[in-house]
Order: structure tokens, then sequence, then C-alpha cells
């Protein structure tokens, strides 16, 4: 998900206007709209503050985690670290080149299809 529609999808969760936003992060209410419109990228203090207000983390505003608390690494070891996928993984070594490719191809699926309702 684009970094715009998190920050509408997270402002309207919170049902806070984009007026409530700015003066909390302390931007100009057209500063802050730009940022929802894509015109506009917050500087790093602004985007921290942002991650602050909503209660997510710098990486799930940029999109590189889905996960509203956790940063992309802790999103990973969070899913590296799944009894389950551990089982499963033990025996990706024994599988054929042409079965991981497979594999391969499948996640890219999931995951494309996940970024298109996000």
């Amino acid at each position: 998900m684009e970094f715009k529609n998190r920050l509408i999808e997270l402002r309207k969760k919170k049902k806070l206007l984009q007026t409530d936003v700015a003066k909390q992060i302390g931007v100009a209410r057209a500063t802050y709209g730009a940022y929802e419109q894509g015109n506009r990228q917050p500087d790093f203090e602004i985007l921290e503050k942002i991650a602050s207000l909503y209660d997510v983390t710098t990486d799930y505003l940029l999109g590189r985690s889905n996960v509203p608390g956790m940063t992309e690494d802790e999103e990973f070891e969070s899913f590296a670290n799944d009894p389950e996928l551990e089982r499963w993984y033990r025996k990706l070594p024994e599988s054929e080149e042409e079965d991981l490719k497979k594999l391969r191809q499948m996640w890219e699926i999931i995951r494309s299809d996940k970024n298109r309702r996000d």
C-alpha cells in the first residue's frame, strides 16, 4: 500500500480531520493534505511524529512492513520463527530446483495480491 493511502486509512481509523493531524505534528493543513495526495513527502522528523501519532512504525508508513507495530526486520523474524514454517523450511533443501522455482512464483503471486488489497 502506498504511503499516502496508509496516511488516509490511519487518519480515518482515528476519526481525525487533516487539520487535527496537521496541528498535532506541527505542519500546515495544506502540507499534510499534500502528504495524503502524494504531492509531497515529509522529512524524517515529521515522519516520526506521524508514526508516533498513529502508533505505528515508520517501516509500516513507508510500506516496508504490513504489520503496523513491527519493523520490516521484526515482521520477518516473527514469520521466520513460526514453528510450522520451521518444519516446512527444513525440507526445502531436499526439494527439486523446479519445485523451488514454482514456490517462488507462488510467493510472488501471494505478495502481489496482498499488496493490491492493501
